[in-house]
């Protein structure tokens, strides 16, 4: 994998659309199923969710659990990797909320 050289560029190459983002924004508090995901985060099609789960996985940034059982059952959990990004998701988090605040909508 080649990242861009810039780190705000690399980092925007990793969670670059806002599912990747809501994905790990449910991730952070634990394991979730396909189903649980896929209900969490709303309006995302099933090959849009898995095209996204595939690509976090080669990015290392989540794992992909497969259950030996009938029927089949298939977690997912953030990398330590994953997990660091929740300090991005924080600074997002702070900045959404003070301009919702000076934005009156």
């Amino acid at each position: 994998m080649s990242l861009p050289q810039c780190p705000v560029e690399a980092t925007l190459s990793l969670i670059s659309n806002k599912w990747k983002i809501l994905i790990i924004r449910d991730l952070l508090g634990g394991s979730k199923r396909f189903g649980e995901l896929k209900s969490s985060i709303g309006q995302i099609s099933q090959k849009v969710l898995t095209a996204n789960l595939r690509q976090m996985e080669a990015d290392m940034l989540l794992t992909r659990k497969v259950y030996a059982e009938v029927p089949p059952k298939v977690e997912y959990t953030l990398t330590d990797l994953g997990y660091s990004l929740d300090l991005v998701l924080n600074a997002m988090h702070i900045w959404g909320t003070r301009y919702q605040g000076q934005i009156k909508l």
